[in-house]
């Protein structure tokens, strides 16, 4: 057994991005706010030890939830949306990891859109191995819309 587990001495908390420890000689770390998270050498997933449901792996530097449920993903994207719309971003198009197309696809209306975005899949992980971590993309173009309640200048 290593001393520190896979990812070191510290990572960032996949839910608050504070940096928290690792347990020494074991495959653990603990956030304060959101408990233990444990290593599953094996897969690299960090399980959330407090519901057991939630996994991430981590790609260049950042984790991405890897989702059991489409309410989830179908959140998070939602998320993105908010915020790409908030800096002046208008998404155009949404292309998500071919993993989830059998989770995700019956949540599409009939003219595959979700969000009333044209939906995409990525090309299998086996083709570009980030589609086995990240979950989606979104397409931008330029947009401003000075009435958005949330928008600021940045």
């Amino acid at each position: 057994m290593q001393e520190y587990p896979l990812f070191g001495p510290e990572i960032p908390c996949p839910h608050c991005q504070q940096i928290i420890s690792a347990l020494i000689l074991t495959d653990i770390y603990l956030c304060p706010l959101h408990g233990p998270f444990e290593v599953n050498p094996h897969t690299g997933e960090l399980v959330h030890l407090n519901s057991e449901h939630r996994r991430w792996k981590l790609w260049e530097g950042k984790w991405y939830r890897q989702h059991q449920h489409p309410d989830g993903l179908r959140f998070e994207i939602h998320e993105s949306l908010d915020r790409s719309y908030s800096k002046g971003l208008r998404a155009s198009k949404i292309t998500i990891a071919d993993r989830y197309r059998d989770l995700i696809g019956p949540a599409l209306d009939q003219n595959h859109k979700l969000f009333g975005l044209p939906v995409t899949f990525s090309e299998p992980a086996t083709l570009d191995s980030r589609w086995g971590v990240i979950n989606f993309e979104l397409e931008h173009e330029p947009f401003f819309h000075k009435n958005y309640p949330y928008f600021r200048c940045l």
